[in-house]
């Protein structure tokens, strides 16, 4: 056994040479959904309080975000931030551009991002994880799985129209929901033996109009409504004439920016049915959050506890698909990077 070899399984330089438990491969699939996504937190503490802890995490868009976090030892303090944020306090990230490639500039968020992470490299987590993107050229579907972990994350996160794609390795990338919304496919080609997956975009009863209305307000709130969004916090938003043209809306029609939502919307509901028909998980769990709008981050508490609830009524399937899938001597679970 080779000094490197024994490093990673634990066994130090002199100690005898012995049997080394193996590691459960249980395989996790984090959906893209926007603040959705928050359920994400719930869904792995629900596991973890199961003793279930997945040693392989491939995410799209805001599930890269979160399983990134989980790996890196940070979920607590992703947990944290999530449980802070507050419709004033999201708008503070937007730094709005005009004539760039993205309606927002993301030097906010990033530097949010640099503070928990620095220089980190995707090499550095105790698992393997995948960041799923999108080559803004070709289409093709891109994992990421080495070099900087920040730069993976916006990636993957990287909105077509709202946030300007990121160049790694000479391509030019975006969000991944565009191909693989729900990546399944990157567990089972590294290797995992159960692989469950959250989906954020299977709700369709919770995506339906509110009442009084005939479409959806996608967001969740109307931008230019006091009732909604304070005059003060509106001055967010008045910054240029883009703005005011993408979330302004008609009494009974929905915004630009509404349809680009509702257009993409449909389009990851569509291509993570087919994609899941092709590749699908040991364990599909659905949490249903389809009456949060993509933006109302400041309902994480809300969707963590659907997260953990849907997990929790998924655990018989879980279970048994541990049972039979993981060979005896995988039974014993991994240790937990969100508790570190």
């Amino acid at each position: 056994m080779s000094k490197e070899t024994q490093e990673k399984q634990g066994v130090k330089p002199g100690d005898p040479m012995r049997p080394v438990q193996p590691k459960p491969q249980i395989g996790l699939a984090l959906g893209s959904g926007m603040a959705r996504g928050f359920a994400h937190i719930g869904a792995l503490r629900a596991l973890a309080r199961h003793n279930i802890h997945p040693t392989i995490i491939a995410g799209t868009s805001i599930g890269a975000l979160v399983g990134g976090c989980y790996l890196a030892g940070k979920f607590k303090e992703f947990e944290d931030w999530a449980q802070s944020l507050n419709r004033r306090r999201i708008f503070s990230y937007l730094d709005f551009r005009v004539r760039s490639a993205g309606m927002i500039g993301g030097a906010r968020l990033t530097d949010v991002l640099k503070e928990y992470f620095g220089d980190m490299v995707i090499e550095d987590l105790p698992y393997p994880f995948v960041a799923i993107a999108a080559d803004i050229v070709t289409g093709h579907e891109v994992w990421l799985r080495k070099g900087n972990f920040i730069d993976a994350m916006r990636a993957s996160f990287a909105l077509p129209g709202i946030f300007p794609p990121v160049e790694i390795n000479n391509r030019r990338l975006v969000d991944g929901a565009l191909v693989n919304p729900v990546p399944v496919s990157p567990c089972q080609a590294l290797g995992a033996r159960v692989t469950i997956a959250i989906d954020l975009n299977a709700d369709m009863i919770g995506k339906s109009a509110k009442p009084g209305q005939t479409y959806q307000t996608i967001v969740g709130f109307d931008v230019f409504n006091d009732k909604d969004v304070s005059p003060e916090d509106q001055k967010t938003f008045f910054s240029g004439t883009l703005t005011k043209k993408m979330f302004r809306r008609e009494a009974d029609n929905p915004s630009l920016f509404g349809v680009m939502i509702s257009s993409l919307n449909i389009i990851q509901d569509r291509l993570t049915r087919s994609r899941l028909a092709g590749d699908p998980p040991d364990v599909h769990i659905k949490p249903r959050i389809g009456h949060i709008g993509p933006l109302e981050f400041e309902r994480s508490k809300e969707m963590i506890e659907e997260g953990e609830a849907a997990v929790e009524r998924a655990m018989p399937e879980i279970r048994a698909a541990m049972e039979i899938l993981l060979p005896p001597a995988m039974q014993q679970q991994g240790d937990d990077p969100g508790s570190r």
